[in-house]
């Protein structure tokens, strides 16, 4: 365990054993190696469905990992503290002058291990495309990008292969939308169309 994280408490580990007895229960198993360095932006798609995020615990558990994501700062507040921190949640004061970009970027220097986990549709919904914030930190901040997987086709998941961004987001994109293609979100015609996307973080 990194000397940064912090041991959970009896009711997080409660909930999330029955998250991952869900996931277990739904028949779905983990595939994909976790890249050596434990420092990466985690790409979380496509994100059709609340479903995601059960099944991504149970494929992270079975993966041995513990990602992290963001979250403001007023879902932090007592008595939902703890929990948050516990199922991996990071602050992020959107009242501040720096935006949550640097803020993570300044996350990863501070930790030994960070597997910060993003959404870059920024929605359930359909999209037109993706924000670009995941790629802004991953260049700040040095790290590589890894493509999450959850394939409803065959209740298989895990991850890709590590990204390194060169900073031409459209040919580091086109990597990652050729792994995705592959990929059957839990509804189809809501998965994402377009990540060449708008660049507004």
């Amino acid at each position: 365990m990194s000397l940064n994280e912090r041991q959970p408490s009896w009711l997080s580990r409660l909930f999330r054993r029955a998250l991952v007895g869900i996931y277990k229960g739904a028949g779905w198993h983990a595939h994909g190696v976790v890249p050596e360095q434990r420092k990466f932006v985690l790409i979380a798609a496509p994100h059709t469905s609340n479903w995601d995020f059960v099944y991504f615990l149970g494929l992270t558990n079975d993966l041995g990992i513990k990602p992290h994501f963001m979250a403001k700062t007023s879902l932090f507040r007592w008595p939902f503290t703890n929990f948050m921190l516990d199922m991996g949640g990071v602050a992020v004061d959107r009242s501040s002058n720096r935006n949550y970009v640097q803020q993570m970027i300044d996350e990863f220097r501070r930790r030994d291990e960070f597997m910060l986990t993003i959404a870059p549709e920024g929605t359930r919904g359909t999209v037109k495309a993706w924000k670009t914030g995941f790629y802004h930190i991953a260049m700040g901040a040095g790290v590589p990008l890894v493509v999450g997987m959850m394939d409803y086709g065959s209740k298989t998941g895990g991850l890709g292969p590590a990204i390194w961004p060169t900073g031409d987001y459209k040919a580091d994109m086109a990597k990652v939308a050729e792994i995705y293609a592959k990929v059957k979100p839990k509804y189809p015609t809501k998965g994402m169309t377009e990540i060449f996307a708008r660049d507004d973080a």
